[in-house]
């Protein structure tokens, strides 16, 4: 940082400087979630879908402007809508869709990039808790790990929506066709379709290919929200599977982080991908 630009500076704004410094790195720490205001909506009912960020599914509203989302995508039992010039044509990001036909749609929001440096302590501990051991090591072999870590990040962030009664015999199955994300996690049950005790399959993929060994982490709010969440690995197919307990909203994220691109002019990239939903529970016969 330029020495001569602080002198320059008053001392109360010098202490709100560090204070957003410090704030940008815990940012880092923290997911990035699209969640509706009701999970489950009647066909023809116009629905809010809320961005937060925060930790343990537990956060607040997304501060961002519209100009750091480059995508806002519906996809619907039947095709999909590009959002994003609605979304972002004024300062504040609008989000509120219709949702006309009966079934499951799913909906996802994607950022520019962001950028952040933090110590070379508090980025390896970052990278240890998001399971990216793969660059700690890469930073040791290339002599950086007492280095501190300049990174780009970007979100892509996707939730399903039930409208009306769930379809079982839903054969279109658009809800679980990947969009083609950077970064993507996608179901391939219907959760609104499953019995409580029954497991739920989801598909880590990169730019549509699957991506084996990341680290997937899920948390819910009900019952048993209270627990840590459940970590998993993906395996060489970029498939994960837990059992659907009880009745619950879920959080599914995970992180990919590569040696970043040239014209980003830092050293590393990543993108947090998350995924919502809400498990209704149906009783087990």
């Amino acid at each position: 940082m330029n020495l001569k630009f602080l002198r320059g500076m008053s001392h109360q704004s010098c202490l709100l400087l560090l204070l957003l410094l410090l704030l940008a790195g815990t940012a880092m720490a923290q997911e990035f979630w699209l969640e509706p205001a009701r999970f489950s909506i009647a066909p023809g009912a116009a629905l809010h879908i809320r961005v937060f960020t925060g930790e343990n599914f537990q956060g607040k509203r997304w501060a961002g402007k519209a100009k750091r989302v480059t995508q806002l995508l519906h996809r619907t039992p039947t095709g999909l809508e590009n959002q994003t010039a609605a979304a972002t044509a004024a300062d504040s990001l609008h989000t509120t869709l219709t949702f006309v036909q009966p079934g499951t749609h799913l909906v996802a929001l994607t950022t520019d990039y962001a950028f952040l440096q933090l110590s070379a302590a508090d980025f390896t501990t970052y990278l240890q808790e998001t399971g990216l051991g793969h660059v700690i090591a890469l930073r040791k072999q290339r002599g950086e790990a007492d280095k501190p870590g300049r990174e780009a990040y970007q979100r892509c962030a996707t939730t399903l929506v039930q409208v009306g009664a769930p379809l079982p015999q839903d054969t279109a199955r658009a809800w679980s066709r990947p969009l083609g994300l950077t970064l993507e996690i996608v179901p391939e049950q219907n959760p609104a379709l499953l019995k409580s005790g029954m497991s739920i399959t989801l598909r880590v993929l990169a730019a549509g290919r699957p991506l084996a060994g990341q680290l997937v982490q899920v948390w819910q709010r009900g019952d048993l929200q209270n627990r840590p969440p459940l970590k998993l690995r993906s395996n060489q197919n970029g498939r994960v599977l837990f059992r659907l307990q009880a009745p619950a909203q879920y959080l599914v994220s995970t992180v990919q982080m590569v040696p970043a691109q040239a014209q980003l002019q830092t050293e590393w990239q990543s993108t947090w991908s998350t995924f919502t939903f809400a498990f209704p529970g149906k009783i087990s016969r």
